[in-house]
C-alpha cells in the first residue's frame, strides 16, 4: 500500500518540474546566455547579495521565533533551533514539490519534539493567514500609490487581464465553486460515521486548536511584530538587490515594493520555488518602470535569474545544513 503514495509523490514531483521548465523556458527562450553571463561576471555588485542574504536570514529567524509563540500557547515549547530547522527544511521541501515544506516542517518538528503533528498544522495554517492579510496590505498599497503602473502592467499583459476578467465574469466559476461546496458536504454526508471520518475529525480538531492559538498569545503585539518584520526583511532582500545594476539602482521603494508585491503573487504560483512565474512578474514588473531602457529585456531577465538564484540558493544550502544536523542536534 506505501506504493501508492510514493508513486503519486513521483507523478507530482515530475507534473510540478514539468510546469516549472515550461515557464522558465517561456521567460528566457529568447534570451541570448552569452550577454546574460558577461553582465553576471563584469556588471554585478554582488556586495548587495551578501546583504540580501542576511535579510533572509533574519526573517526565516524571525519566522521561528514566530512559531514558537504559537506552539508555546497551546502549552508546548518547541527550542529555537527545532523551529528554525524545521522551517528551512520546509522551504528546502518546496524545491521538489510547491507547499510539501508546511507538512515537512511539521513533520520534523512533531518527531523530535512530541507535538501532535495536527496542531503543529494548525499553527501553520494560523501563519499563512497572517501572512496572506499582509500580502494583501500591501497589495492595496501598491495598488493606491501605483494604480497608474499596475494599470499598464494589465494593458501590457492583456493575457493576465483577459483571465481575471473571464475568472470572476465567468459563470463556469460560479458552477465549480458550487459543485466544489455539494461535493464537500456530500463527502462528509457519507463518511459521518465512518473510522476515517471519526480520524478525520479528531486531525481537524486539532489543527482547529493550532488555528487558534493566536487568541492564548502571551504577547500578541510582538507577534505582531514579528509579522511585520518578516515582511520587511523579505521586501528588503529583493530591493537591495536593486542596488547590484546600474540600471535599478536610481527606482526608489515604491518601484521596489510594486516589484516585491508582483513577485510574490508568482511565488504563490504551483511551481517548484516560484521558478518561472517568479522570473515573470518581476520581468514584466520592470520593463513598465524601465521601458525606454536599452535592453530592458535582458537586464531584467538576468535581475530575475540573479535575485530568485541567492533564494533559492540560500533555501538550499541551509535547508541541507540544517537536514544534516537535525538528527544530531537531538541525539538525545
Amino acid at each position: 500500500m506505501w506504493m501508492k503514495p510514493f508513486y503519486k509523490q513521483v507523478i507530482k514531483f515530475f507534473a510540478f518540474l514539468l510546469v516549472t521548465i515550461f515557464l522558465f523556458w517561456l521567460v528566457y527562450r529568447d534570451q541570448n546566455f552569452d550577454d546574460l553571463m558577461k553582465v553576471l561576471c563584469d556588471d554585478v555588485d554582488y556586495t548587495w547579495i551578501w546583504v540580501a542574504i542576511v535579510f533572509g536570514l533574519l526573517s526565516h529567524v524571525s519566522r521561528s521565533l514566530r512559531w514558537q509563540m504559537l506552539t508555546k500557547s497551546m502549552g508546548y515549547r518547541i527550542s529555537f533551533m527545532n523551529s528554525f530547522m524545521g522551517v528551512m527544511i520546509g522551504y528546502f521541501a518546496n524545491m521538489a514539490i510547491p507547499r510539501m515544506g508546511e507538512f515537512t516542517r511539521c513533520g520534523v518538528v512533531s518527531k523530535y519534539e512530541n507535538v501532535p503533528f495536527s496542531k503543529l498544522l494548525g499553527t501553520v495554517v494560523t501563519e499563512r493567514v497572517f501572512d496572506m492579510i499582509m500580502l494583501l496590505l500591501l497589495t492595496l498599497i501598491v495598488v493606491v500609490s501605483q494604480f497608474k503602473q499596475v494599470g499598464i502592467f494589465l494593458d501590457s499583459n492583456e493575457e493576465i487581464k483577459q483571465k481575471l476578467y473571464t475568472m470572476v465574469h465567468s459563470s463556469w466559476t460560479y458552477v465549480a465553486l458550487g459543485v466544489l461546496i455539494v461535493g464537500i458536504m456530500g463527502f462528509f454526508w457519507f463518511v459521518r460515521k465512518s473510522v476515517f471520518f471519526t480520524r478525520l475529525h479528531r486531525f481537524l480538531s486539532g489543527m482547529k486548536e493550532g488555528l487558534l492559538t493566536v487568541k492564548n498569545v502571551e504577547r500578541k503585539w510582538l507577534f505582531i511584530g514579528h509579522t511585520v518584520f518578516i515582511w520587511l526583511m523579505y521586501f528588503l532582500m529583493l530591493y537591495v538587490c536593486f542596488f547590484c545594476f546600474q540600471f535599478t539602482s536610481h527606482l526608489g521603494p515604491m518601484v521596489g515594493l510594486t516589484v516585491f508585491v508582483l513577485s510574490s503573487y508568482g511565488m504563490v504560483a504551483p511551481v517548484q520555488g516560484g521558478v518561472g512565474a517568479w522570473h515573470f512578474m518581476v520581468v514584466a514588473a520592470l520593463m513598465i518602470y524601465l521601458p525606454h531602457t536599452e535592453e530592458i529585456a535582458s537586464l531584467s531577465k538576468t535581475f530575475a535569474l540573479l535575485t530568485h538564484g541567492t533564494m533559492t540558493l540560500l533555501y538550499i544550502v541551509v535547508g541541507v545544513l540544517c537536514l544534516l544536523f537535525l538528527p544530531i542536534y537531538n541525539r538525545k
